[in-house]
């Protein structure tokens, strides 16, 4: 079973995935295309990925230019842009895949999804996020400050 991911680099969210037995272009645009319709994010959105054959199709870039989103890669032999996606699947796979043995590849899609949804999007602490959850770490962004009046009158 292969897993793309879609990574919101400040709130550590997962926006977007995909599942699949085979590993071909359209798995990671699927999972952008997740990300693209819950987001709806404004031009100019830059997206990294890794300099795998998947991100760097012609279909791929396509997608990216037709939602205006701008395409970042390290370098070839730099993998430190890719650490927080690398510990998102080392989180994933120590605490959940390799606690389960899967029946079927069905049975492994929808445990996967449901630890994203039920878990590591709406409880996982996270220590870059102060020990907030992505979700709320999000939910405080988006809250709002109250008005203060000065008690001086």
């Amino acid at each position: 079973m292969y897993l793309a991911v879609v990574l919101d680099l400040y709130s550590r969210k997962v926006v977007g995935w995909s599942m699949a037995p085979t590993m071909p272009a359209g798995l990671v645009m699927s999972a952008l295309t997740m990300a693209l319709q819950q987001r709806r994010p404004a031009p100019g959105l830059v997206l990294h990925t890794d300099r795998g054959s998947q991100g760097a199709s012609d279909e791929y870039q396509a997608l990216l230019r037709q939602h205006h989103v701008v395409c970042s890669m390290s370098r070839k032999g730099n993998c430190w842009g890719n650490a927080v996606m690398e510990r998102f699947f080392l989180n994933l796979k120590m605490g959940r895949v390799w606690q389960r043995q899967y029946a079927n590849h069905d049975e492994a899609r929808r445990d996967i999804t449901q630890y994203i949804v039920g878990f590591y999007n709406p409880v996982r602490l996270h220590s870059t996020l102060g020990y907030l959850s992505p979700t709320a770490r999000e939910a405080k962004l988006t809250a709002k400050e109250p008005i203060c009046l000065s008690e001086i009158t």
